[in-house]
């Protein structure tokens, strides 16, 4: 499998595809190696992966050249990932040992009664490419954690970073027939599809998740899916400040070239000070860098397939031919790399399909609304629900607006965020079950009851 650079075109690295019969002997050795792991105490577990966040911090610019150069993200942004990524090793240090202990609920009387939380067994991280420390280290430290072994098969488009969590997980300890990375495109993912695993965990776009989930669902196994959104930001006329806003809601929209599932794709904003943000907005992305993602000073890097070209340059040309207007960017770049002008689009209605389709990519669509009852049934007014924001000056305003919203992750004064202390869950079109906080660590266990009688 070749490894093609976003940003030069160029063919960087090749990689041994992972076969049917090696597959079938990786699932193999997993299931043998689970087992033992399972049994060896929550704390010796820790251990290695407390040591495997070590190494990866003492080596963290080797990695994050290896992730721009696959990806196409600006080595800023990999480097913000890969340090930022420690956070969900510190959370299971703080709390993996509390939320995996059994719990005894009566301890007196005939019969005494306590939950044990039991491994799944062996499981698959089907994973992506646009976060793939953020997103893998939600799913497969927190299955290891629980005495669980992992098939872990990345993004085509990030094969070198997964080989890389393989290699340094196997030096911290983890055992190889606990921890297996195969390398493959979407038929190696079938083939996992079909394979005997007691649990699926994905993250990718909403129709891979429904055809996985449709795929294994008379498996009856635990499926996990985080799915990509359509996620809205609305600012209020009372924002303390309009300028900070407008900065806030680019770099949400703009971050990652646009390529995450949480990112701001529309932004709807109160026409008593519309002209204003949208001025401010134009401005903040016409100072954002363009260029080689290798330069730290780089803003919007190449995006990392090819093929969302095309979805771009028909989302303007649907938005310019429905009455939008084109205030920056719009169209491909020349030269080599796959990259495209970021591009800020106004008066738009939800007719364009850039205010209803899912666009992944350094484009935005700024609608105007004249009331709050306005802006919350055009947030609503999405087959999605993965997060939506509100900038205002009252909170209570905005929280009022938001519990309306059915979302997963809700924000107030701040976009684009994940923290390990709080559920990350999608509803409707954008997925099933949580990552992180105490939910993340209980999504990799299964409770077993005993009624015990002394």
């Amino acid at each position: 499998m070749q490894i093609i650079s976003p940003a030069t075109e160029e063919v960087i690295a090749e990689l041994k595809e992972t076969s049917k019969d090696e597959l079938s002997k990786v699932m193999e050795s997993l299931r043998k190696g689970q087992r033992p792991w399972g049994l060896k105490p929550v704390q010796e577990r820790l251990g290695c992966i407390v040591r495997f966040g070590e190494l990866i911090q003492e080596n963290v610019n080797e990695f994050a050249e290896i992730m721009t150069s696959e990806t196409g993200k600006p080595l800023q942004q990999s480097l913000n990932e890969i340090k930022g990524a420690q956070n969900r090793i510190e959370h299971l240090r703080q709390n993996a040992e509390k939320w995996l202990a059994s719990e005894t609920l009566v301890d007196s009387g005939s019969t005494h009664e306590k939950i044990v939380y039991e491994p799944l067994g062996v499981i698959a991280n089907i994973s992506a490419w646009n976060f793939p420390y953020n997103v893998g280290y939600n799913v497969f430290l927190y299955a290891l954690m629980a005495g669980n072994s992992v098939v872990y098969k990345p993004s085509e488009f990030a094969s070198l970073t997964g080989k890389q969590f393989e290699k340094y997980l196997w030096q911290a300890g983890i055992p190889e027939n606990v921890f297996q990375c195969v390398v493959g495109d979407g038929s190696l993912g079938q083939q996992i599809l079909e394979a005997d695993l007691d649990g699926y965990f994905f993250t990718g776009s909403h129709a891979t998740g429904l055809h996985i989930a449709k795929t294994v669902a008379h498996k009856l196994v635990p499926v996990q899916l985080e799915l990509g959104g359509k996620d809205p930001l609305y600012v209020m006329e009372d924002v303390a400040d309009v300028e900070q806003a407008a900065m806030n809601a680019a770099e949400g929209a703009f971050y990652n070239n646009g390529q995450s599932c949480c990112a701001v794709e529309r932004i709807y904003v109160s026409d008593k000070i519309y002209d204003k943000f949208v001025d401010a907005f134009v401005k903040e992305v016409k100072s954002y860098k363009i260029g080689n993602p290798m330069d730290l000073g780089t803003f919007i890097g190449p995006l990392t397939r090819k093929q969302q070209i095309q979805v771009l340059r028909e989302q303007v040309a649907d938005a310019r031919g429905k009455g939008a207007t084109l205030l920056v960017g719009g169209k491909e770049m020349d030269g080599k790399g796959y990259y495209f002008e970021p591009t800020v689009l106004c008066d738009c209605t939800h007719e364009m399909e850039v205010m209803k389709a899912e666009s992944f990519g350094p484009i935005i669509g700024i609608q105007k609304v004249a009331s709050d009852e306005e802006a919350l049934q055009l947030m609503a007014d999405t087959d999605y629900g993965l997060t939506a924001a509100v900038f205002s000056n009252d909170e209570q305003r905005a929280l009022r607006l938001l519990s309306e919203l059915n979302v997963g992750t809700a924000y107030w004064n701040c976009c684009d965020r994940v923290s390990p202390n709080v559920p990350w869950s999608g509803r409707k079109n954008s997925g099933l079950g949580s990552t992180l906080s105490s939910q993340g660590i209980r999504a990799f266990v299964q409770p077993k009851s005993f009624h015990l009688r002394p």
